[in-house]
C-alpha cells in the first residue's frame, strides 16, 4: 500500500492509527473512535461518506466513558485550599 506520494508516509500512518486503537482500547475509551482511510485528493464523495460513516460510528458509541472523572477529585487530595 505504498501509493502515498510522501513515499511509505500512508505505510507509517497506518502503523501509528493501529497503535492508537490499542491505546485507546487500553485506557477504556475504545479503538472503534478512529479510523484510517486511504482516499485521493479527488475523490471528495468517498471523502463525504466516510467522514459521515465515521460520525454516525461515534455518536452511537455515546460520550467519552472516562470524562465522568474528568474535573472531580480523589478523596484525600491536597487541593491547596486549606
Amino acid at each position: 500500500m505504498g501509493d502515498c506520494h510522501f513515499l511509505e508516509g500512508n505505510l507509517r500512518a497506518r502503523e501509528r492509527v493501529e497503535y492508537a486503537k490499542d491505546l485507546l482500547d487500553e485506557v477504556g475509551l475504545g479503538g472503534e473512535r478512529i479510523e484510517m482511510y486511504h482516499i485521493g485528493a479527488s475523490d471528495a464523495p468517498l471523502w463525504v461518506e466516510k467522514v459521515a460513516e465515521l460520525t454516525e460510528r461515534i455518536r452511537s458509541l455515546g460520550p467519552n466513558p472516562l470524562n465522568g472523572t474528568r474535573g472531580q477529585e480523589e478523596p484525600g487530595m491536597n487541593t491547596g485550599d486549606e
